[in-house]
């Protein structure tokens, strides 16, 4: 099938109008080598936005011919883009969001290899280090702001979620709006436009002219989740396990409508954290909501959560369903919670340094089929660790699902086989199947097949 592109030069707007020779020599490592490939996809991705196309491997085999190169000008730059997707472009202009978006993956791509990974003086082995990463990519990025009192919700959610779901979440998003609250998500479709698309319509009521939608990405899951244009922020982070900690660094609230294993994930991630001694009195608003026809998706989520973490972990979180405006004013009252128990403490409002992430949350996780056989999911560990274990495990399933390189291992060796306990591969194994008749693992009108087996 052949597949309407577009071949284009654009310049970037504001902060991105220069690179060095080194930078981009960089770039271009090895003839179009690491650096490049990695720029390449992530770039592809955002070019697809709104294509209803949640398969890494696929996009990058139906754009086969695209490519995207740095042209030096005595100017300054600019990207010269061969077989770009159409849908990127309206009357054969790029849409303004998206070539913000494509210079924001440039920024972040260049940033990252040249200051971070490069650097000396961050030790990406140690706790502190990666935390100081993950700061410096965001700053980076202009996506701290001091002069702004705490009002940010991180919304997480599917990609793949239902009609009455996606409306949902656009009017919880409406009442935050309305409320001056801002949106952080996942940046992609679904429970990850929603929210900012109700906000978008809040903040105008309000005549907030700033409102900001803000959205948080990684290179293996960009394909699958391209940027919704909504998107007036895009940061791009290394690796899921930076992604994850930018989101609970920066947020004053969590808000999670329903979703599949990727939710899951971060869930598991956040509850995880929320479960380390060192985090007990510090507080952290985490709402689950969804419409009435979510009640049992929720049901489900808690049964899993009280099976596998105890009483404990379901402590930490309020359901509220089908109630948009509870769920912003709880936010809201949680807001101002976080904000007076920093204050005290002279903590950042826009990035919480107090919040202790053990290390088993922070280094990277490869979903291999031998790491995803060998993870520890049994109750002989503290309650945190085991959580750390679980989020890997629903890793490696959205790994399989969606990103290139793990849709190729599936193809080439088999399901990723979870073991473990019993009891908690009995729980996980009755979560995922209600994922699967749920539709939660693709988008709708595919269909799915495992990537996983649960070894009972």
């Amino acid at each position: 099938m052949e597949y309407e592109v577009i071949n284009t030069q654009i310049a970037p707007e504001g902060r991105l109008e220069v690179l060095s020779k080194a930078e981009v020599a960089r770039l271009w490592d090895t003839s179009h080598g690491s650096l490049y490939q990695l720029f390449r996809s992530c770039a592809l991705a955002v070019l697809n936005c709104g294509s209803g196309l949640d398969d890494g491997k696929e996009l990058l085999e139906r754009y086969k011919s695209f490519d995207i190169n740095i042209i030096q000008r005595e100017r300054g730059i600019k990207l010269d883009v061969k077989g770009a997707p159409a849908g990127a472009f309206v009357d054969g202009v790029m849409i303004k969001g998206i070539q913000e978006h494509l210079f924001a993956v440039l920024r972040d791509i260049l940033f990252t290899h040249g200051e971070i990974s490069q650097n000396s003086q961050i030790d990406l082995q140690s706790t502190e280090g990666i935390t100081d990463a993950v700061f410096h990519i965001l700053r980076n990025a202009n996506f701290l702001q001091p002069q702004i009192s705490p009002n940010l919700v991180v919304c997480w959610g599917g990609h793949s979620i239902s009609g009455p779901e996606y409306d949902y979440s656009k009017q919880v998003g409406y009442q935050c709006g309305l409320r001056g609250i801002d949106i952080c998500t996942g940046c992609g479709p679904g429970a990850m436009k929603g929210p900012m698309k109700g906000a978008a319509i809040g903040h105008a009521k309000q005549r907030i002219l700033q409102g900001r939608y803000l959205g948080i990405s990684e290179p293996g899951i960009i394909a699958a989740e391209a940027p919704n244009p909504i998107v007036n922020d895009l940061v791009i982070l290394p690796d899921i396990e930076k992604r994850l900690e930018a989101f609970v660094r920066m947020a004053h609230a969590v808000v999670v409508f329903p979703g599949g294993a990727g939710t899951a994930e971060e869930i598991l991630y956040l509850l995880g954290i929320l479960l380390h001694p060192d985090n007990a009195d510090l507080p952290f608003p985490l709402i689950f909501t969804g419409p009435q026809s979510a009640s049992a998706y929720f049901k489900q989520i808690d049964q899993f959560v009280a099976d596998t973490l105890g009483p404990q972990a379901q402590s930490k979180y309020r359901i509220i369903i089908n109630d948009p405006k509870l769920v912003a004013k709880e936010a809201q009252i949680g807001i101002k919670m976080v904000r007076a128990y920093r204050k005290t403490r002279g903590d950042a409002y826009y990035y919480n340094w107090m919040l202790k992430i053990d290390p088993e949350f922070q280094h990277p996780f490869e979903p291999t089929h031998e790491n995803m056989r060998g993870l520890a999911l049994h109750k002989n560990q503290a309650p945190h660790l085991l959580a750390a274990n679980l989020r890997r495990a629903f890793s490696g399933v959205v790994a399989g699902n969606v990103k290139d390189q793990g849709i190729r291992a599936i193809e080439k060796f088999g399901h990723f086989e979870i073991t473990g306990d019993p009891a908690i591969m009995h729980s996980m194994d009755v979560l995922l199947n209600s994922f699967v008749t749920q539709h939660r693992m693709k988008l709708p009108g595919k269909a799915y097949v495992p990537c996983y087996k649960v070894i009972k």
